[in-house]
């Protein structure tokens, strides 16, 4: 089990600010994901890798995959009060779910740095 946050890179966020982000998209993925996976990645230690992504679009486009290969998804828009536009995206929490379905969506991608 593990879970992966995607960060839009291009955004160029500040350090605080995509945290905050990747926290939103960890937690909603969870909330997201049925009780049985919820409670195997809790007791697996809440494994998570932190991706990075060059555009919205190909942020749009994982999260597309995702939902379509029925892993737990979470899409993060910001509100908008500080960096960036209200409804940017940002991010996309993927799982948690079994690590070889979430690399299947997800393997290609570089750490974030």
């Amino acid at each position: 089990m593990k879970q992966v946050i995607v960060v839009n890179e291009a955004l160029g966020l500040p350090p605080g600010k995509m945290a905050a982000q990747v926290a939103h998209a960890a937690v909603g993925g969870l909330l997201n994901a049925p009780r049985e996976q919820q409670t195997s990645w809790l007791q697996a230690g809440m494994p998570k890798v932190v991706l990075r992504c060059g555009s919205e679009e190909e942020l749009f486009e994982l999260a597309r995959q995702a939902e379509e290969a029925g892993l737990p998804v979470m899409l993060i828009r910001d509100a908008g009060r500080t960096v960036v536009a209200s409804g940017t995206p940002t991010c996309v929490g993927i799982g948690p779910d079994e690590i070889s379905k979430i690399d299947a969506v997800t393997g290609a991608l570089k750490l974030m740095r």
